[in-house]
């Protein structure tokens, strides 16, 4: 099991997702903004491997407006050895990398446009992770999208629109369960019909469900992964206090992890945090983790219930 955060780390001092206003634009203003992100995520890997932290997710971010008309520029070819290294880096630590598009990339939308540029988005996402020469284990992650008044023809709509994506896209995109439209158990069915991995997001099925137990969903999530696709994702975060319903917590809550994690023994599958302190709470996490697999000789005399 691999743990991880996504996109921003807060303690080395930089940012790999900086980006500029499209007024602004130019090839210079570009070249420079790619150029510092990629110097950016190179430390924060560093920082990751150092710590064991070897799942991460990549900002979208890192080339802006790379999906843009605005944009002409062959950043692959221009950034060629800086992502090849970054790519070894990677791939020599047997760190796992994924991606998830903002909300408005959405495959099922009624809108030609909206579908045309979510589909370009998709295709910049698939081009970077490719560009490191990362394998398919690499996961561009979206929700199933809207329901427009109609689940049915929304989910048809999604696979007819699948169908029409070439392999590049195919062979790394994943759907993940949302807390408000499209539970497990609509995305597992979405699966049978066009066997895209289902990624599971552990709050967004506390938050949406059909009554499924955590260890039974993970079990039956796990079942749309192929060998070529890796091991089963899995988003993890819980509930801020005093807040509103779905708002994912601050920092993470170490006795409601431990218990997800108990729950979960014997099954393997690769956790990102997606906890809004970041590095400090997948630390946490992963002493957690390590702990629970191996722990002091006194806790295996006095096991305690968690």
């Amino acid at each position: 099991m691999k743990i991880g955060y996504p996109c921003i780390n807060r303690s080395i001092g930089c940012t790999a997702n900086s980006t500029f206003r499209l007024a602004n634009y130019s090839e210079e203003r570009l070249i420079e903004t790619i150029g510092a992100n990629l110097e950016c995520l190179e430390r924060i890997l560093h920082y990751n491997i150092e710590k064991g932290l070897l799942f991460f997710r990549i900002s979208s971010d890192i080339v802006p407006f790379a999906s843009h008309p605005i944009c002409k520029t062959d950043w692959a070819k221009h950034f060629k050895r800086e992502l090849a290294s970054l790519g070894g880096l990677i791939r020599e630590s047997g760190m796992r990398i994924s991606m998830h598009p903002d909300q408005f990339t959405l495959l099922n939308s009624p809108s030609e446009d909206v579908t045309r540029r979510s589909i370009a988005e998709l295709e910049y996402h698939c081009m970077l992770l490719d560009a490191m020469g990362l394998d398919d284990t690499a996961k561009v992650q979206i929700h199933v999208g809207g329901v427009y008044s109609d689940m049915e023809s929304a989910i048809e709509r999604f696979c007819a629109r699948y169908k029409t994506l070439g392999a590049q896209i195919k062979n790394r995109l994943v759907i993940e369960n949302d807390h408000r439209l499209y539970s497990l158990r609509d995305c597992l069915q979405l699966s049978k019909q066009i066997k895209i991995p289902v990624l599971f997001d552990s709050f967004h099925h506390e938050c949406l469900n059909n009554g499924e137990t955590f260890r039974n969903a993970v079990i039956a999530a796990s079942s749309t992964w192929t060998k070529d696709d890796g091991l089963l994702m899995c988003d993890y975060s819980s509930q801020k206090p005093d807040a509103a319903w779905g708002t994912h917590t601050e920092h993470i809550d170490i006795t409601l992890f431990r218990d997800f994690i108990n729950r979960m023994r014997g099954l393997d599958f690769d956790i990102m945090l997606e906890i809004k302190d970041k590095e400090k709470s997948a630390l946490l996490a992963l002493g957690a983790y390590e702990e629970l697999r191996h722990p002091p000789s006194y806790l295996l005399k006095h096991p305690r219930t968690v």
